[in-house]
This record gives C-alpha cells, structure tokens and sequence, in this order.
C-alpha cells in the first residue's frame, strides 16, 4: 500500500502582522506538504477589507478549498488571533478538521486582559501616526531577526485593532477548545515561557484535556518569530502525528532541551542561521526545569504529553472496552 500524502496546513498569522509571519514555517515544509500562509480580513493584502469573525472564517475555507478541494481535510496552525482563529474554525469545520496547533491563545478573548488592550488600542489610534513609531520600537526591541523582518514584510495593519479585539470579545475560546477536544484529531496547544497570554493556562487545560501542551523556553508570546526553530520543530511533530507517522520510537526528549528526532538540532545550516529548511528534524516536547513561573503554572502543567502516552491520549472513555 502506498503512503498517504501529506495533509495540507493553513497557517493564520496573528493581530496587525499578516502571512510573511511565518516564513521561516513555509521554507521548513517547502516540498513536503501543500501549505498556505494567508492573510486575514484588515491584514496584508486584505487590509482593506474590514475584520470580522465571519470573514476570517470564509478565508480559511476559501484556503482549505485550495489546498485540499472543497470538503477536503487540512490542519491549521495560528498564533495569537491565528490561534483563537483556528480553534473557532475547527469547532465549526468538524469533518474537515486533520489538526490543530493554536499557540498563544490561552487567555480567554473578553476578560480583563481584552479590555485593557481596547483601551489602548483606543488610545493609540488617536496617535498622529496611529502607533506606528511604537509598534517599529516594540518589534524591534522583543523580536531578533530574521523575524522581526518576516514580521513586518507584509506592512502592520494598524487600524484593525479596534475592530478586531471587538470581534473577538465575542468568541467564546474554551468552547471552540472543548469542541475541538472531543474530535479525535490531534490538538496541540503551545506557549512561549514568558508569554502574557498563558493567563489563562489551567483554564485552557481543563477545556481541553487531552489536548498535548507544549512549552517553549526563552519565548514571549510571538513565539514563532521569537524562537522559530524550537517552534518549527514542534510545528513539525504536530504535523507529523496529523500524518499517522510519528511513533514513540519517532521522538525523543533529554534533560531541559529540545532532542532531536531524525536529525541533531544543529545538523544543517538552516538551523545555525536561526532557520528549518527541511522536514526530517522532528523533535518531541520541550521540557523545563520545575518551578512555578510568573502566570502560577508550574511545569507539570503544561508540558506535553510523553511520547509513549500519545495513542492513550486521544481514547475517550466511552472508547474504552
């Protein structure tokens, strides 16, 4: 029997960037897999068109029509706005749904945090040049290149914020997350260690509790750009597991670090240029020292499942004999 092809990825960029976010992702699944970085109503090419929820949704489909045929199966992947995005799609898209990896969305849109966030956005839009000085010096002194580039290649959409922290006030993400949680396909929820957003961590875990949670050291909330090979590393398992290739014997995970699977971290230049050019460099989750950090989620809580837990990870009860 010939191997199944790869399952095709969408990938949704998070607020005010657009599709060029995830560069170094595309380069790594080049010639492996069909993939598809788009841009989101009110971003990039589509800064024009005003952000909805609705809209967004007929995106990722018209990008899942694309890659995989009408009805056909795709996984996505998305950060931040991207992330909630995925997950709201997923919970809707049943059938349709391969995969899912939302990263930095643990809080829950329409809590303090949101609020505090309109507020500003508010604030800034009346700025002369609407934040764009402040968005160029908080990119510059968080992001390292290459990723502060790929961030900004398709231009900051700045005027979106008012529409879309409205919008998204309104999406119930522990919902979307139980949704998806009870469809039997991979659902993957990463966090950088220092990102803001893991507010809603525990939370997130209950909604979703056999969803793998992987932790990221050294990463902030952009942790695709922040960290992008550790991320791309764990983008690839994820997908790898969509595929039904990844096994226990596929991963491996030593001491605090990332271990790589079929290559060692390092192996090709890509990976010493801060980028993934190849699909063969598949890691398992990445593992922190104990403790407590800053959100009160110890490491216990968010790390991901072991490898040799993954096929009992997905068993529901009433499956069981």
């Amino acid at each position: 029997m010939s191997e199944a092809a790869p399952v095709p990825v969408v990938l949704l960029h998070g607020l005010r960037t657009s599709s060029t976010m995830w560069r170094a992702q595309v380069a790594a699944m080049a010639g492996s897999r069909p993939v598809r970085a788009i841009d989101l109503p009110g971003h990039g090419v589509r800064r024009a068109q005003r952000f909805s929820v609705a809209a967004a949704m007929a995106a990722v489909d018209a990008a899942a029509d694309e890659l995989a045929g009408p009805g056909g199966r795709v996984a996505v992947v998305g950060l931040s706005l991207g992330g909630y995005l995925a997950l709201h799609w997923a919970a809707r898209r049943g059938p349709r749904v391969a995969g899912v990896l939302a990263a930095g969305c643990s809080a829950r849109p329409g809590g303090p945090l949101t609020t505090a966030w309109l507020a500003l956005a508010r604030a800034i839009a009346r700025l002369p040049d609407r934040g764009a000085w402040l968005n160029r010096a908080a990119v510059a002194a968080t992001v390292p290149e290459p990723g502060a580039t790929d961030l900004g290649a398709g231009g900051y959409a700045l005027d979106v914020m008012v529409d879309a922290l409205r919008e998204m006030a309104r999406v119930d993400s522990r919902a979307d997350l139980a949704d998806v949680d009870s469809v039997r396909v991979p659902v993957w929820l990463v966090n950088g260690r220092w990102d803001h957003f893991r507010l809603g961590e525990r939370a997130a875990r209950r909604a979703a509790p056999h969803a793998r949670r992987v932790l990221i050291p050294g990463a902030t909330h952009l942790v695709s750009v922040v960290r992008p090979v550790a991320f791309t590393r764990v983008m690839l398992e994820m997908l790898a597991e969509v595929d039904g290739h990844a096994s226990p014997s596929d991963v491996s995970c030593a001491g605090g670090s990332l271990a790589g699977a079929s290559q060692p971290p390092g192996a090709h230049a890509a990976d010493d240029a801060g980028r993934v050019g190849h699909d063969d460099d598949v890691v398992a989750q990445g593992l922190e020292d104990g403790g407590a950090d800053p959100s009160g989620v110890t490491t216990s809580d968010v790390e991901s499942v072991p490898a040799e837990d993954r096929a009992e990870a997905f068993q529901r009860p009433s499956d069981a004999t």
